[in-house]
């Protein structure tokens, strides 16, 4: 199925039904007085969280979605029949923003979460609300309230608890294959991953973490070179990033270094928040590397690097398992380790 995280709506909530104006008429009731019900609300727009979609695609080629409206009101003290609800299922993590204001509507983040994206009008009152000792026969009623309408903007933003980071080709999709049953396509050419993936990272029977893949940053994303920063909204949820770094030649050293702060410009044009969050780097590759040690050292120093960093080959798996548990540790609450 396609990937899509980008959608644009219009919801209608229902029109409520409108009241009634009507006499009491049967044979033995002298006197009857007025008998109209009111109008039924309209039905309301909800928005549920489900855990077994993954994708916006249904809200890509339906666009509009009206509830029902309300029945209107009947003589003999007859109500009108509520509007049926409307209810849209969307994958866990979609965000809901008024197409407007910009303003979040709605953020579902567990499954099973509702939340209302447009209330459907009240019904109208029927002329038995208006009798009094000086108005006997009224015939006044009012008409139902419409129903809320508006335009919303949905976004999918993946849950995971660590995102990865890199340069195309840097071996996002050849490491979460490695540490997880995901299985991205890997090729030896740019731009590979398309698509973001998830991976779950199983430590022991009962631990475990979420790992997130997303296509690869170049330098001027910003501006809209390679896929740009449309994938990055993904990496909003996570608590932790892997920088991955690639050690095989040419890159390395001081390319190595200059490689990794524009990404890390990249990330602080995109969101200052994101760019704020745990940061390690991992240096990939370290079976294709000549000298992988030296060259891991003097890319930490010209980057004065001071947080954790790990040296992994993700084609075989060296330093993948050490790199997960230190992963779980963090996200435990617990120190890092040693980042060798």
């Amino acid at each position: 199925m396609k990937f899509i995280d980008e959608a644009r709506i219009e919801v209608h909530a229902g029109k409520g039904g409108d009241g009634s104006a009507a006499f009491r008429r049967e044979k033995f009731v002298p006197r009857g007085g007025p008998s109209g019900g009111d109008g039924g609300r309209g039905g309301s727009i909800w928005a549920l969280a489900d855990r077994n979609l993954n994708t916006l695609i249904d809200f890509r080629y339906a666009r509009i979605h009206r509830a029902q409206a309300g029945e209107v009101g009947r003589g003999a003290d007859k109500y009108g029949h509520g509007g049926e609800d409307l209810e849209l299922r969307v994958p866990v993590g979609t965000i809901f923003k008024d197409a407007g204001s910009d303003e979040v509507v709605a953020d579902l983040t567990e499954d099973g979460q509702r939340a209302l994206l447009a209330r459907g009008g009240k019904g109208g009152l029927g002329n038995l609300h208006f009798k009094s000792s000086i108005n006997r026969a009224p015939r006044q009623f009012t008409r139902g309230a419409p129903g809320e309408s508006r335009t919303l903007k949905l976004e999918l933003r993946l849950l995971a608890d660590v995102g990865l980071l890199g340069l195309p080709n840097a071996g996002k999709s050849t490491f979460i294959r490695a540490v997880s049953a995901a299985r991205p396509k890997v090729a030896d050419y740019p731009f590979t991953t398309l698509n973001p993936s998830l991976g779950v990272v199983r430590i022991a029977h009962d631990a475990a973490f979420v790992i997130a893949d997303i296509p690869g940053l170049i330098e001027g994303a910003a501006e809209g070179a390679g896929l740009g920063h449309q994938f990055l909204r993904h990496l909003s949820r996570t608590r932790l990033l892997l920088h991955l770094v690639d050690l095989a030649p040419p890159e390395g050293g001081a390319e190595a270094a200059r490689s990794v702060r524009a990404l890390a410009a990249e990330l602080k044009k995109y969101d200052a928040g994101l760019a704020r969050k745990p940061r390690w780097l991992v240096f990939n590759k370290a079976d294709l590397a000549p000298q992988a040690a030296a060259r891991v050292q003097r890319t930490l120093r010209t980057l004065r690097w001071k947080r954790p960093w790990f040296m992994v080959s993700a084609i075989n798996g060296e330093g993948c398992r050490q790199l997960c548990n230190a992963v779980h540790r963090f996200l435990s609450g617990q120190a890092p380790g040693d980042s060798r």
